[in-house]
């Protein structure tokens, strides 16, 4: 075990210099294919396991072109980087016993955050020359993590086929962040045969040796592109003759935060980036909005998102100018099943390197496009849930300063390793 742990290390160090956004993780995801492929794993890799109109804010082909030579530049793996040259990012690996039992899916995440690291001499990867090598660009949520405990797991499994029965996917996941991956796979139907459906994260408010087995805090979501077209003019001489899409932009940010919560559940709206304008002396004929919609069920998300849509619509008319919302991100809310939260609660409470094990905790928190997955699973009659490993932080998710107790690795790996052998002999 212990050299397992080195790998984990190893590994999470490495995915961490070199942090790909969504939708790009080609370095990350060819390392991953070819390791798989050498523990003996049937891989089903980019379109074969993602559906092209269900990916929301996928990049540019300019800016996913210029990624993939960068990639080859980067240290990826050749022998399997053409098969995510085109930002179709994912990873379907399944181990077949060969003998009759459950379907049991692993689901991490890969993709990386838009964050400056910290260059603070006391931040850990850069004390220890692990940080992000992107300028503007870093883990700073545990997707690192989350990938090098997929291969951990992957390497307890295969070394222990023989004892298994049944089927293990796991499932690397691009494009978390923004809630824009996981639609694409389910859409790809590559969890209609799952009986038993898991997604880990790290962290999340969870201390270092506890452990929750089913979290279904997360809200419901709508991650919203929001663009105004009007009529450029000269602001002095013929502002009559403007159409202004920045009164309209910021007519709607303050109408949008005033929008009414609702009476059965929490809601959130925010809006994160706008811009608009070319100069002080020119009526602006061009606004953008970047905003995001959340709610506690995904009924209420709609509520809000439906309120949007009107008060968009609305400041349009006002300032007579055209308008667009273009939907890049969703999430849904799905509650976990406890009968297999159970299963987990049960071998982090077996393991002696846990000090607490909590079954459930739906303390709301963000958003997380992994109940695309849960819903699919559970539609078809299986279960699905997910669960959180805990660890020391150096600071907040989506902080520059993000960093995790790496010890907290090789025993979140047993646990679901231990799950997999609990629910093969059921």
């Amino acid at each position: 075990m212990n050299n397992l742990q080195e790998k984990l290390v190893d590994w999470r160090r490495d995915f961490h210099q070199y942090p790909e956004t969504g939708f790009l993780e080609m370095r990350t995801a060819s390392i991953v294919a070819s390791i798989l492929d050498g523990l003996g794993y049937h891989l089903q890799m980019g379109k074969e396991v993602m559906s092209e109109q269900d990916c929301m804010g996928k990049p540019s082909e300019e800016e996913t072109s210029s990624h993939y030579e960068w990639a080859k530049e980067n240290g990826a793996n050749s022998e399997f980087l053409s098969h995510f040259s085109e930002g179709y990012t994912g990873i379907v690996a399944t181990l077949d016993s060969g003998k009759e039992g459950p379907v049991i899916a692993y689901r991490v995440d890969m993709d990386a955050l838009d964050i400056l690291e910290s260059d603070a001499l006391e931040h850990f990867p850069q004390k220890e020359g692990f940080a992000s090598k992107i300028t503007g660009k870093m883990h700073a949520c545990g997707h690192d993590s989350h990938t090098a405990m997929g291969l951990g797991l992957a390497t307890l499994l295969a070394e222990n086929k023989a004892e298994l029965k049944g089927k293990v996917k796991l499932i690397f996941q691009p494009a978390e962040e923004g809630t824009r991956g996981a639609k694409s796979m389910v859409a790809a139907n590559v969890v209609n045969d799952v009986d038993y459906f898991i997604a880990i994260h790290i962290g999340v408010g969870v201390p270092h040796k506890q452990f929750v087995a089913a979290n279904s805090g997360f809200l419901a979501t709508s991650k919203l592109d929001i663009s105004f077209r009007g009529t450029a003019s000269h602001a002095g001489g013929k502002p009559e003759e403007g159409r202004n899409a920045l009164s309209a932009a910021a007519t709607s940010v303050l109408s949008l935060h005033g929008i009414p919560r609702h009476s059965h559940g929490a809601t959130r709206v925010n809006v994160g980036q706008l811009e608009a304008g070319s100069g002080r002396n020119i009526i602006a004929d061009r606004a953008k909005m970047k905003i995001e919609t959340r709610g506690e069920t995904s009924s209420i998300n709609d509520y809000v998102k439906g309120q949007v849509e009107s008060i968009i619509s609305g400041a349009a008319t006002m300032y007579q100018v055209d308008y667009n919302i273009e939907t890049v991100g969703e999430g849904l809310s799905c509650k976990c099943s406890l009968d297999l939260a159970e299963v987990l609660h049960q071998c982090a409470t077996s393991s002696s390197e846990f000090e607490k094990s909590v079954l459930e905790d739906n303390t709301p928190a963000g958003s997380e496009d992994a109940t695309y997955f849960m819903e699919a699973v559970q539609k078809n009659g299986g279960q699905a849930t997910y669960c959180v490993f805990g660890t020391e932080l150096a600071a907040g998710h989506h902080n520059e300063r993000f960093d995790i107790n790496e010890e907290s690795l090789l025993p979140a790996v047993k646990v679901l390793y231990d799950t997999a052998q609990k629910l093969m002999e059921k």
